[in-house]
């Protein structure tokens, strides 16, 4: 089983969809678990505040260490093995194969652990002494995703992050949609959660930048749009054949 804990600021913002579809599917069964942290509980002073002023000047907010870091080690106490994921700009550019990688609880790919243009080697997610003491807790890998908010965070609270992630290069309000997208692409191709036994491996974006065939469905004939006719031939060399040929690459 795979562990998501959130830390967020506005879990109404996460949680409708984390009880939904395939999502909902994988925890019925038990393949995943998601748990919320309130980053707010860690505030500072009467008004619980977790951002400030940037030094040097500046427009916005940025997240403070303090409210960031224990909401981390609070986390951290009860699982000393889970990792934490942070979605940002500087991170490593999210894949599939990340995916698959984070799905099968393998080592991700050490670049994306890239700070200041040098790779810095990980251990892996689950090594045996982790992967025991997780199992006590009831899951056998434990990711604790960041949800930054505001203009962006303290530069220091990278030390305490394992997993930097960067979903494309663009800038959304928080990390809340980064983190149901690393969530989702990862919870779909844990084994029994997809129908089909090929579901995650035929599909686009499988096996390096390719693109899946085109697929039709009833009906036959739609305004004149009708489907290829080697689809509906029987012939399972000429059906592989046509999909063969017509997929394709992003490159």
């Amino acid at each position: 089983m795979i562990k998501f804990t959130i830390i967020t600021l506005f879990r109404e913002a996460v949680e409708p969809y984390l009880k939904t579809s395939m999502m909902w599917k994988a925890t019925s069964k038990g393949l995943a678990e998601f748990d919320f942290v309130n980053l707010r509980d860690f505030g500072l002073g009467p008004h619980k505040s977790v951002d400030d002023t940037p030094y040097g000047g500046g427009d916005g907010m940025l997240l403070r260490c303090e409210p960031v870091f224990a909401a981390i080690e609070s986390v951290k106490s009860q699982d000393p093995s889970a990792k934490v994921i942070l979605p940002t700009p500087v991170g490593e550019l999210w894949t599939q194969e990340l995916a698959r990688r984070f799905a099968r609880q393998e080592e991700p790919s050490s670049r994306s652990m890239i700070s200041d243009g040098e790779i810095t080697e990980r251990p892996s997610p689950v090594t045996t002494g982790a992967r025991e003491r997780s199992e006590k807790n009831g899951s056998s890998c434990h990711y604790v995703i960041l949800c930054p908010h505001y203009e962006g965070y303290d530069e220091r609270i990278l030390s305490i992050v394992d997993y930097k992630i960067s979903l494309g290069k663009y800038i959304l309000t928080g990390g809340e949609l980064p983190a149901l997208i690393i969530i989702d692409s990862v919870v779909r191709l844990i084994p029994s959660v997809l129908g089909g036994e090929t579901s995650a491996e035929i599909e686009s974006f499988s096996d390096g930048d390719n693109l899946e065939f085109p697929q039709y469905t009833k009906p036959y004939d739609f305004r004149g749009m009708t489907v290829p006719d080697v689809l509906l031939s029987g012939n399972h060399g000429e059906i592989k054949k046509w999909r063969d040929e017509h997929s394709g690459s992003t490159e």
